[in-house]
C-alpha cells in the first residue's frame, strides 16, 4: 500500500514536471507550428503593429518619466518574449499606458525621475512584477483573473486617463514641475506656476492634438500618432523652435538593448516596491488576459491563461534585465495585429524586430521630437481611456458594478495608485464572495401555460408542495443563506409538507451543501413530509452519491424534469386535499379535477383536518373480510376515477362530497370501514358518521397505499 502511494506521488510529480516544462518550452511549439505560407501575413502584421508601437513606446515611457530608449527596449524585448512564450496568437506584449502610470506611481516613492537610481528601480520593478506573474502561471492561478470585475478595469482605466491628462499638462504647457502622481498637488502647482506658461510649446502641442484627432476622424487607417510626431518634429526643425525654448527629446542611442546587471536588491527597496509590484502585476494580467480572451473569441483560438501568465512574466523579467521596464498586453495593438492578418505569434516577434530596425535607422531623427508633441499624443490617448459608453452601460445596468467602478475611479485619482488598484481588486473579490454566498433561492410555480417554472408574482402556490429553485453553488459559503431561506419559506407555508428543490442551476455542491440538504430533509420528514430533488446535474449527483446522500434521501426522491410534477401529483400529494381544499389548481394535472367540485367547494366546517377515529390495520381488515360471520361495509370515499383504477373488492364507492351532502342515506347497523388513498379523506368520512351517531365506525390505517404495500389483492374496473 505504501509502495503504491509512493508510486502515485512520483507519477504526479512527473506529470507536473512535464506540464511545467511545456510552459517554459513554448517557443519550440510556436516555431514548429509556423508554416512558410504564414510568414508573409505575419511580416505584414508585424510591420503594421510596429508603425503604431514606435510612437507608443516613446510616449508611454514618457508617462513613466523614463527615457525614450527605455520604452523602445521594452517594446522590442516584450514583443519577442511575449510572443514566443504566450498562449495567444494575436496578443501583443509591450509597454501600455495604464501600466506605465502605475510604474511611475511606484518608482517616485523610491527614487527621483531622471536619476540612475530611478532607472535601476525600474528594472528591479519589472523583474519583480515578472516573477509574480511567472509564479502565478506555474502555480496555475490563471483563474484568479476571473475575480477582477470589468467594472474595476473600466474604473481604473478612466482614472488612469485622468491622471495621465493632469501629468501631461506640464509638458504641454512646458511648466517645469516635479513628477507626481497626485492630481490635486499637480493641479495646484500648475495654477501657482501658470505665469511660466510657454506659448510656443502650447501651440505646437495643440497643433499636434488637432492633427492626430483629424487623422483619426477622417483617415483612421493612417498611423495618426506617428504622423503627428513626425509633423511636429519637422515643424520644430524647420522653424528652429528648440532655440525658442521648445523642449526636445534629443538623440536616442542606437543599438541592441544593453544587458543591465542589476545590483543586489536591498530588503528595504524590495519592501518599498512590493505593493506597487502587486498592483502592476494585477492590472497587467487583467489587461493581458481580458485582451487575449476577446481576441480568442473573435479568432476561435483556445486560450491557456496559465501559459499567458508565464509569457507575460518572462517578458517583464527579460525587459527588466535588458534596460526596459514592465510590460503588459495591449488590446489596441493586439486588435490591429489580428485585423492586419497575423496568423501566428511570430507577428509579434517581427514587430519587435522592426522596432529594432527603426531604432537603428531613425534614432537620430528623435533629436527634433518635441516633448509637447508627445504630451499632445498622450492627451488624445488619455481621452480615449475614459470609455464613456461602457461607463454609461454599467451605470444603467448594475448598481453594484456602478459602485465598484466609481470607487475604483475615485481611488485611482485621489489615493496612492497601487493601493487604489489593490483596493479595487479586493472590492471586486469581496463582491464576488458576497454574491456567490447569497445565491438566488426563490419559490416558483408552473406558468399559466404549464411549459416552465416562474416566480409566483402574486399567484398562489400549491398548499401541499413547495417548489424552490436554487441558482448558484451549494458550497460552504452559501449554505447558510440557502437553508435560512428554505426554513423561512417553511415557516410561511406550514401546510406545505413536501418540498421540491429544482437544482438545474446548481453546478457545484460540497460537503457543507450535502449537510444542509440533509438538515432540510430531516426537518420536512419530522413533519410527516419529504424532500425531492429535481434536475440534478451530473457533477452534483456524483457528489451526492460519493457522500451517500442519494441513499439517505432515496433514489425515488431524485426526479427528472420531464415527469417530476406528474409523479408527485399522482404518487405523493393528497388528492382529497387537491379536490376539497385547494381552489388554486396550480399544476396541469389539477385541471382534470371535476369542475363542479371547483365551483362549489366544501363549507369551512367540513375542512379536512386530522380526526380521532378508531383505525383498523390492513391485516386486521383482511381477516375480517375473510370471516363470513363478520358483517362489514367498506366505503371508498375517493373520486370515481380513483376508485376505478384500484380498490378493495366489495368496497362501495361514495365520494366524500356525496357523503357530506347525503349523510342520512347511510343507515346501517353494519360496521363501517372507510377507505381512501392514504387515510386522510376516510378519516373525515368516519368522523362525519361518528358525529351523526353511527356506531362501529373505523378508518383503514394508511389507506389503499398501506393495503397495497401489504400485498393484498385489489380490484379494477
Amino acid at each position: 500500500m505504501e509502495g503504491a502511494s509512493t508510486a502515485s506521488i512520483l507519477a504526479g510529480l512527473k506529470s507536473r514536471w512535464r506540464e511545467d516544462s511545456a510552459y517554459l518550452t513554448r517557443p519550440l511549439e510556436v516555431l514548429r507550428g509556423v508554416k512558410r505560407s504564414d510568414l508573409r501575413s505575419d511580416l505584414i502584421a508585424g510591420l503594421t503593429v510596429a508603425v503604431v508601437l514606435l510612437p507608443q513606446a516613446i510616449a508611454y515611457a514618457s508617462i513613466a518619466e523614463l527615457p525614450p530608449q527605455v520604452g523602445l527596449y521594452t517594446a522590442m524585448i516584450g514583443a519577442v518574449v511575449g510572443g514566443l512564450w504566450g498562449s495567444s496568437r494575436h496578443l501583443h506584449t509591450g509597454p501600455t499606458n495604464a501600466s506605465s502610470l502605475l510604474v511611475l506611481a511606484t518608482l517616485v516613492t523610491v527614487a527621483q525621475p531622471g536619476t540612475p537610481e530611478f532607472l535601476v528601480a525600474a528594472g528591479y520593478l519589472a523583474v519583480l512584477v515578472g516573477i509574480i506573474k511567472l509564479i502565478m502561471g506555474l502555480a496555475r492561478l490563471g483563474v484568479l483573473v476571473n475575480f477582477v470585475a470589468d467594472s474595476v478595469v473600466v474604473g481604473f482605466t478612466a482614472g488612469a486617463g485622468i491622471l495621465i491628462t493632469v501629468n501631461q499638462l506640464k509638458h504641454l504647457l512646458r511648466i517645469p514641475l516635479p513628477a507626481s502622481p497626485e492630481v490635486i498637488t499637480t493641479l495646484k502647482l500648475l495654477w501657482e506656476n501658470r505665469t511660466h506658461l510657454h506659448l510656443p510649446s502650447l501651440y505646437l502641442g495643440l497643433g499636434t492634438i488637432v492633427l492626430v484627432v483629424l487623422l483619426r476622424r477622417f483617415v483612421p487607417r493612417l498611423p495618426s500618432a506617428l504622423l503627428g510626431m513626425v509633423a511636429a518634429s519637422a515643424v520644430t526643425a524647420f522653424m528652429g523652435l528648440d532655440a525658442l525654448g521648445v523642449q526636445v527629446l534629443g538623440a536616442i542611442p542606437r543599438g541592441l538593448p544593453p544587458f543591465k546587471g542589476l545590483p543586489l536588491l536591498s530588503p528595504d527597496l524590495l519592501w518599498e516596491l512590493t505593493a506597487g509590484a502587486l498592483a502592476v502585476a494585477a492590472i497587467g494580467l487583467v489587461e493581458a488576459i481580458s485582451s487575449a480572451r476577446n481576441l480568442a473569441a473573435r479568432s476561435g483560438q483556445h486560450l491557456n491563461s496559465n501559459q499567458e501568465f508565464v509569457g507575460q512574466g518572462l517578458a517583464s523579467i527579460a525587459t527588466g534585465f535588458f534596460s526596459g521596464y514592465t510590460t503588459s498586453g495591449s488590446f489596441a495593438r493586439s486588435a490591429i495585429n489580428l485585423e492586419a492578418g497575423a496568423r501566428t505569434p511570430m507577428a509579434g516577434v517581427f514587430s519587435g524586430l522592426f522596432i529594432l530596425v527603426a531604432m537603428l535607422l531613425l534614432a537620430p531623427l528623435a533629436v527634433y521630437l518635441p516633448r509637447t508633441a508627445l504630451a499632445g499624443v498622450l492627451l488624445v490617448t488619455a481621452f480615449g481611456m475614459v470609455d464613456r459608453r461602457e461607463m454609461g452601460k454599467i451605470l444603467r445596468s448594475s448598481r453594484g458594478d456602478s459602485w465598484v467602478m466609481i470607487s475604483t475611479l475615485l481611488g485611482t485619482v485621489l489615493l496612492p495608485l497601487e493601493f487604489a488598484v489593490l483596493a479595487g481588486v479586493l472590492v471586486s473579490f469581496a463582491r464576488y464572495l458576497i454574491k456567490s454566498s447569497t445565491p438566488t433561492v426563490v419559490s416558483v410555480i408552473p406558468d399559466p401555460t404549464f411549459t416552465h417554472f416562474e416566480e409566483p408574482g402574486g399567484r398562489s402556490e400549491c398548499p401541499q408542495l413547495g417548489i424552490i429553485r436554487i441558482e448558484g453553488s451549494l458550497y460552504f459559503g452559501a449554505v447558510h443563506h440557502v437553508e435560512e431561506t428554505i426554513r423561512r419559506n417553511q415557516q410561511q407555508n406550514p401546510r406545505q409538507k413536501f418540498l421540491l428543490l429544482r437544482l438545474n442551476m446548481v453546478d457545484h455542491c460540497d460537503v457543507s451543501g450535502i449537510h444542509m440538504l440533509a438538515a432540510v430533509t430531516s426537518s420536512y420528514r419530522r413533519r410527516g413530509g419529504d424532500v425531492y430533488l429535481d434536475s440534478v446535474r451530473p457533477m452534483v449527483m456524483e457528489m451526492l452519491h460519493l457522500y451517500g446522500f442519494d441513499e439517505v434521501l432515496g433514489q425515488a426522491n431524485i426526479l427528472n424534469d420531464k415527469d417530476t410534477v406528474s409523479h408527485l401529483f399522482h404518487k405523493v400529494l393528497h388528492p382529497g386535499f387537491c379536490i376539497y381544499e385547494c381552489p388554486e389548481r396550480v399544476f396541469a394535472e389539477c385541471q382534470a379535477l371535476p369542475k363542479d367540485l371547483r365551483e362549489t367547494p366544501l363549507a369551512p366546517e367540513t375542512e379536512i383536518v386530522e380526526h380521532e377515529v378508531d383505525e383498523i390495520t390492513p391485516s386486521a381488515l383482511k381477516l375480517v373480510l375473510e370471516d363470513p360471520d363478520d358483517s362489514i361495509l367498506l366505503i371508498d370515499v375517493r373520486e370515481p376515477s380513483e376508485y376505478r383504477k384500484w380498490h378493495i373488492s366489495g368496497a362501495v364507492n361514495m365520494p366524500l362530497r356525496d357523503l357530506v351532502e347525503d349523510v342520512p342515506l347511510v343507515t346501517t347497523d353494519q360496521s363501517l370501514v372507510f377507505v381512501s388513498r392514504i387515510g386522510r379523506r376516510s378519516a373525515l368520512g368516519a368522523a362525519i358518521m361518528q358525529d351523526f351517531g353511527m356506531p362501529n365506525v373505523f378508518n383503514l390505517k394508511g389507506g389503499m397505499l398501506a393495503w397495497q404495500a401489504a400485498g393484498y389483492p385489489q380490484a379494477v374496473e
